[in-house]
Order: structure tokens, then sequence, then C-alpha cells
């Protein structure tokens, strides 16, 4: 045991006798250059110094192997080189050393002197050192080999900046195809025009061969311009070939006849809107101007998102919210408008100029404005008055004209304490008299996203008074109450809803709850009819369906069990079946063939059990119930092929698309299924075969040794 000690107590004495030994041998470096050996072949070189960079000092100069040592040891002592040292500190740890060329590389001329130029085509070749040092000693080295060519310029570079390229229609590979670069001379290019004559010496012994070299094929013997009359052959010149100069066998080996514009990429900037062009009269889509040649500008929906100055289109009207979280009184657009920003006058595409007449009106509600934001106790309670609401524009227009605009604002005032989201809604409508100007939906069919027209007949004029189909669109704290409703969108799926507050005393009356709950579905949808294409005719019945309404019995007893009613038709759900009936320029036309609009009973009870008990030990108490809306539009599938008939639909066997054997197809080309030609043309063709056939078997052999068989017998 005591062995095992003593071997243990020398070990240890050994281990730490070799660190000691190893950390006064080797130093511990403080930085290191990272790369530390460099191959440049150009005048920038770029390497980093990290570690411990304060306090440490660069030299640099033109080193060579030592004869004795074999090797390159760092010097503290700076030299004078054609290289300028710059550094660039990147962190607490970190330096960047760059490494810059101070001579031309630009290629001598035959008697050419001057100092700043390259005497051989091999302009720099030497190998540097940057020492990093404190004080006069040597913390890490840096060694770059530095091999570069002198580079081929122009003989009139400078002088002439403008490149004109040949119409590449009629080059075969454009006049030098090896000419890559603009004003610089391309080595082993012979027909690149920016190279000197002393440029060519370097490389006129392995210029690139074949068209791409310049080295387009003569005219062939066969061209007619090639032959004279002395030598000509003997069929010239009825078989030379007439071709102009331009026309050869390289024609279009690269150039597909095709140019390419270039597009600007993709900017977050927000795009700057471009000068109005004025107009003389108003068509369809025009930006309306004001009269200092401003577009006329309302908040609009672009892309998602709200946008402060959008430009007003003649004769499209729009209807959109914009949410705004403010922090503080506004006293900037949108929420604060000047009545001189909002009464410009504007060009009425006649030759004059029409004033938008402003009319404020201030609201009591604010709920339908307002949602609850963070509220902040320590901050001061704010009171903000006359804050932009609501900017609702009508515009009265006749011909290619605006003959008058009205404007309506709402204001409020809004109380603020901390931050509070404000809901601005803005619409324009335009009006040819009195009556607003009623886009339709498609011109004949439904296009997609547009709204979904219905209508109610009315009884006194026998005319459809055209309506919306409405889904749920939640505001603010998502209630019912609060919630306001959107149009459906042909083509577009949606599935919304809102929540009703109720407490234990409405739960008690599910008679009465009932019906309130089918009141609020009931405003969604009023019309009993559908249109069947997009621009339907108000005076012709058969361009309107009618809509099926379907509810569905519940099984559960409506009994009087305390706090749970059934049978509440919570959900509405609405389908759609559209037929694609035709094609108009390439774009399909939709037609809807049925709509239905289907109750969901459901039970509500209110969650005592299990849930919150203070549901039910306070009355006051309320719980949320969804009330939900869906849209589905199913695509009947347009089927192309003849209808089947009895046959096809008894003998499945006999199905061609179902079986390899195809009896049906036994005489395709009499068949309809035959398309190759006119139904006519083939049972022509099919009859003479059969005629050409039948003479054959006639006349021939066979049937002359039936007849002579006939005759002996």
């Amino acid at each position: 045991m005591a062995n095992v000690g003593f071997l243990f107590a020398s070990i240890c004495g050994w281990a730490t006798f070799i660190i000691l030994f190893i950390s006064l041998a080797c130093p511990q470096k403080i930085v290191v250059f990272q790369p530390s050996f460099l191959i440049s072949s150009g005048p920038k070189v770029s390497s980093f110094l990290l570690g411990k960079t304060s306090g440490i000092s660069l030299h640099l100069r033109t080193v060579s192997v030592s004869n004795s040592t074999g090797s390159i040891d760092p010097s503290c002592v700076a030299e004078a080189t054609r290289w300028t040292l710059a550094t660039e500190q990147m962190g607490k740890s970190a330096l960047r050393v760059h490494l810059t060329l101070n001579h031309s590389l630009r290629l001598c001329g035959d008697n050419e002197t001057d100092a700043d130029c390259c005497a051989k085509p091999l302009c720099v070749l030497e190998t540097l050192q940057v020492s990093a040092c404190i004080g006069s000693t040597p913390q890490a080295s840096l060694l770059i080999q530095a091999t570069i060519n002198a580079r081929l310029f122009p003989s009139n570079a400078g002088y002439e900046n403008k490149t004109v390229f040949p119409n590449q229609v009629y080059q075969p590979l454009g006049a030098c195809p090896c000419d890559l670069t603009s004003g610089t001379c391309d080595p082993r290019c012979c027909c690149d025009k920016d190279c000197s004559s002393e440029d060519l010496k370097l490389f006129e012994s392995y210029c690139l061969p074949g068209p791409f070299g310049g080295q387009v094929s003569p005219a062939p013997d066969y061209q007619c311009s090639m032959q004279s009359a002395e030598n000509s052959p003997d069929w010239f010149p009825f078989l030379c070939v007439t071709s102009p100069a331009e026309n050869n066998p390289y024609l279009g080996l690269f150039y597909q006849g095709d140019t390419i514009a270039p597009r600007p990429g993709p900017s977050f900037q927000m795009p700057a809107l471009s000068a109005p062009v004025p107009v003389s009269i108003y068509v369809q889509g025009s930006p309306i101007i004001t009269s200092d040649n401003k577009y006329f500008t309302v908040p609009q929906m672009v892309l998602g998102r709200c946008i402060k100055g959008a430009p007003v289109a003649f004769l499209q009207n729009f209807k959109l919210e914009c949410v705004t979280l403010i922090h503080s009184c506004p006293t900037g657009p949108p929420l604060k408008m000047l009545e001189k920003d909002l009464s410009p006058d504007v060009l009425n595409g006649q030759g004059g100029v029409v004033k938008v007449n402003l009319t404020d009106e201030e609201t009591p509600d604010l709920s339908l404005f307002l949602s609850s934001g963070q509220v902040d106790f320590t901050s001061e309670t704010l009171v903000c008055e006359n804050v932009t609401l609501a900017l609702d524009y009508k515009f009265y227009w006749k011909g290619n004209g605006i003959t008058s605009i009205s404007l309506t604002r709402t204001v409020g005032t809004v109380v603020l304490n901390g931050s509070l989201a404000v809901t601005t809604r803005y619409s324009a409508v335009f009006l040819n008299g009195e009556s607003a100007a009623e886009p339709n939906s498609g011109n004949p069919g439904y296009q997609v996203e547009r709204p979904l027209i219905a209508g109610v007949l009315d009884n006194n004029t026998e005319l459809i008074q055209k309506t919306l189909i409405n889904s749920w669109k939640p505001a603010g704290d998502g209630l019912c109450s609060n919630a306001i409703m959107k149009p459906v969108l042909f083509g577009e799926n949606s599935t919304s809803g809102c929540l009703l507050p109720l407490r234990q005393l409405n739960v008690t009356q599910c008679d009465l709850l009932r019906e309130t709950v089918a009141d609020l579905q009931a405003a969604l949808t009023t019309a009993t009819y559908v249109a069947r294409r997009g621009n339907p005719d108000i005076t012709t019945m058969t361009d309107w369906l009618n809509i099926s309404f379907v509810t569905l019995n519940s099984s559960t007893a409506t009994g009087a069990t305390a706090g749970i009613c059934s049978d509440i038709p919570s959900h509405q759900h609405i389908s759609a079946w559209s037929l694609t009936t035709s094609l108009v320029d390439g774009i399909p036309q939709k037609e809807i063939q049925a709509l239905e609009v289907r109750y969901s009973m459901s039970t509500w009870a209110l969650g005592c059990e299990g849930g919150d008990s203070s549901l039910c030990e306070n009355p006051e108490e309320n719980q949320l119930f969804p009330v939900t809306s869906s849209v589905t539009f199913i695509d009947i599938p347009f089927n192309t092929g003849p209808p089947k008939n009895r046959f096809q639909i008894n003998f499945t066997e006999y199905d061609c698309n179902r079986n390899d054997v195809c009896w049906p197809e036994l005489a395709f080309p009499f068949t309809r299924y035959y398309t190759g030609e006119p139904y006519s043309q083939a049972l022509a063709k099919g009859m003479i075969l059969v005629f050409m056939f039948l003479s054959a078997a006639i006349l021939g052999t066979p049937w002359r040794q039936i007849r002579q068989a006939w005759h002996n017998a």
C-alpha cells in the first residue's frame, strides 16, 4: 500500500514539472492572425487580428526566406513598400487589417519609361509580412504572397464611354463574340477593338478559334455572289443561291430573338405616386384630379393595408375600415382633419371645378368606433375632441363629368386613458342623379370575390329590389351587439361569428332566447331570391332563383330543465352550387344553380357543474355563447361527354373505360367516337372499303371455285 502511494506521488510530481516546463518554454500568445497566410492575385488583401488588440502596433515589410534558417522571422521594424496598411476595429477583440497596392497595373508601352506602370506582364511578385508587436516584441505575423499580373486597358480609356451594339438579329454572334468586357481588352480575343497592338502581341498566337473568336467562315461557293463569269461552273446561275450577306450558318447561334427589359427589384419603400396626367373627361377607373393637378385622395385598402393617400377612381364605390392605435390625442390626419384639407376644388371633367361640400355630424354612441385597449392607471385622463371617426363621400355624376361632391364627416369626443384602438370608416358612392351606381358582379357570369347578388320581390312594382347576403364580421370585443355584417363574396368560403352574453334569467326563458337568436340569424339573409349571373335584370324573373331555407328539427325534448335551452339556431350555413357555363376571352363564366340556407340547432347550458360556480351563485353574471355563420361554394363538374345509354348503364362489362376489351369499338371508324375526320366522310370511305372487299371476294378465286362447284352439281 505504501508503494502505491509512493508511485502516485511520483507521477503527480513529474506531471507538475512537465506542465511548468511547457508553460515556461512556450509563452502564451495574446493575439493571432486569421488567416495567417494568404496568396493574393489582386491589389487588395484583408485579414483579421483576433485577441487582445489594445496596445498592438502593426509593421509592414517585404521579406524573403533566410539563407541560414530557411524560415521568415517576424520583425517589429517597418520598411517602405508599395502597399498601404490600414486597420478597422470590428469589436473588442477583433481588428480588420487592409492592404492596398499603391501602384498602377497598366502594362508599359514600347517607349514608355514611366515608373508607375508594369514593365513585364507579371507586374508584382513579392512576399509581405505584417507583424503585430507590443513595443519591440512580436506577438503574431501575417505572410502574404502577392502574384499580380498586369491589367490590359484600351489605349483610349477615359475618352470614350459609349458602346454601340449592332443589331444582333443580323449578326452571327455579334461583331466579336469573345469581347465580353466593355472597355477592356479580353485576353486571347484577337477581334476585340479595345486591344492595342502591344496587347495583341501577348497572345497573337493563341487567338480563340472558330466563330466565338470572330473567325466566321467565308461565304460558300453556291452563293451567286461568289461566282464570276470567267470561272463559273456549268450549273451557274441556275443552281446558285442568292442570299444577303447578313445571312450565314451562325446566325442565331446565341441570339434567340428575344429581348428582356430590366425590371426593378422588390423594395420595402412606399412607392411614390407619379404626377397626375390632366384629364379632359372622366371614364370609369380614371383618377379624380384636384384643381392644383394633384390626386384627390381618401384612405383606402391596398394589399391588405390602409393607405392614407390613395387616389379615388371615377365610378368605383368603396367602403372600408381602418384601425389606429392611439396613445395621445391625435393632432394630424387621418384622425384630425382640417376643413381646408377636406374641401378642395376638384376638376369636374368638363372644363370646370366643383367644391366639396362638408357637413359635420357628432355621434353620441362611440361603441362602433372604439375598442378596449391597455389601461394605464398612472397616466392622466385625456379628453380628445372632434376626432374624425368616419368620412362618407357622395359623388354626383352625369355623363363623363362630376356635378357635385358632398362629404359627411362624423366626429366624436374620445376619452383616453392609456392606449385605445380607434376604428375609422371611409366610404365613397357615385350617384347618377339620386340613385347609386350599382356595380355588377360579372358580365355575364359571376367573377370571384365579387358580392353575391340577392333580391326581394316588390309586390307593388313586381320588380326585384337588389340586396346582399351577409355574414358576421365581429368588431371590437366580438359581441353580437357590436358586430357588423359583411357581404358574401362569390367563390370565397368563410366562417365567422359573434358572441352573445347570457345571464341565468335569459336561459330560463328559452322561447324568447330562440326568437332572439333566430332574429339575429335572419338579419343576415333577408332576401328570397338570388341572381343566377353577375348582371341580372330586375325585370326578368328567369335571371333569379328561389333561396331554399332548411331548418333542422331537433329530437331533443324541450323540457323545463333549469339553465338549459335546446333547439337554439346558433349556426347558419349557406351552400351555393355554381356551374361554369361558358368562356369569355378565356375567363370562365359561372352561374348559380342553387342556394340553400340551413340552420343547425344546438343546446345551450350555463356552465355551473364542473365549471365556474359564480354563474349560478350570481344571477347577473354573464356567459358568452357563439352565434356563427358559414358559407361554402360548391363547383358542379361540367360533363362534356355524351349521355350514357341504357346498355352502358346496365352492362358495365362492355364499358371501354373499365375493360381492356372494347366491343363497341370493333367498328371504330364507323362510330361517332372516331374524330379524325368528319363522320360523313368516314362513313363514305368505310362503305367504299366494304364494296371493294366484296368485289374482290366475288371476282376472286374462291368465288370462281364456288361457281364451278355449283355448275358441276
